[in-house]
């Protein structure tokens, strides 16, 4: 059987609980936004990790050519820029969406602006190409629905 305060609505602890709530996650949604300053203003900017790229070229001594230990040392380094800026950027998206989707669950999604909600699902989308990409499936999507084919 049900507690009296709580039929017909919600108890008045279950309320105070929903506020606090509401409370602690408009903290963790600052929190999120500042995590995404820091990151922006940061070495681990997705823009910055990808500009410390190096070339070929400046492995060798020109004329000479490129030795094979060389060349190894390059694609590694390549291979491995590659995945951090992917990183870089997918935590860069990760943490907005967290963002937007925190605002979303205080206040409702409904109540969120119109522009949020496509960008919530823009970042999804977006997330979700930079893994096909990774993994090597090659998939596009419709530029009005967002469908993939």
């Amino acid at each position: 059987m049900l507690p009296a305060d709580m039929v017909g609505g919600v108890s008045a602890t279950r309320a105070a609980d929903l506020e606090t709530s509401g409370e602690l996650l408009t903290a963790f949604v600052n929190r999120v936004d500042a995590v995404l300053r820091d990151l922006e203003g940061s070495a681990g900017n997705p823009t910055k990790v990808s500009a410390q790229g190096i070339r070929l070229t400046s492995l060798s001594n020109g004329s000479e050519g490129v030795f094979p230990e060389a060349h190894d040392l390059y694609k590694q380094y390549d291979r491995v820029h590659q995945e951090l800026t992917s990183l870089s950027k997918t935590l860069h998206l990760q943490i907005e969406a967290t963002g937007i989707a925190v605002q979303g669950a205080a206040h409702g999604f409904d109540k969120l602006e119109e522009e949020q909600r496509q960008r919530f699902w823009a970042i999804q989308a977006e997330i979700q190409d930079i893994q096909d990409a990774k993994d090597g499936k090659l998939q596009t999507r419709d530029s009005k629905t967002g469908a993939r084919y």
